[in-house]
């Protein structure tokens, strides 16, 4: 399939193409030597971010920031 970049950098992915990513509306973008690589992104917002269900299960044990300081500096001290 053949695609045509405008005077304004931009360019139209074939209807057949992009079915295949119906749920996907970013892209990474790299160039790779004489390549255009389109890679999809699942952007994820603040409240499926993974910290927070680390956040969450630090709250449900109780931990405090101390707790949470004591073990960095005991995993730390493991070399």
């Amino acid at each position: 399939m053949l695609c045509k970049r405008t005077v304004k950098n931009q360019i139209t992915l074939p209807k057949k193409i992009m079915d295949k990513f119906d749920e996907c509306e970013y892209f990474e973008v790299k160039a790779e030597v004489d390549r255009i690589i389109l890679i999809p992104v699942k952007l994820v917002s603040l409240k499926e971010n993974p910290l927070t269900a680390v956040r969450q299960k630090i709250f449900s044990l109780g931990l405090s920031e101390r707790d949470i300081s004591d073990a960095i500096k005991w995993a730390r001290s493991r070399k």
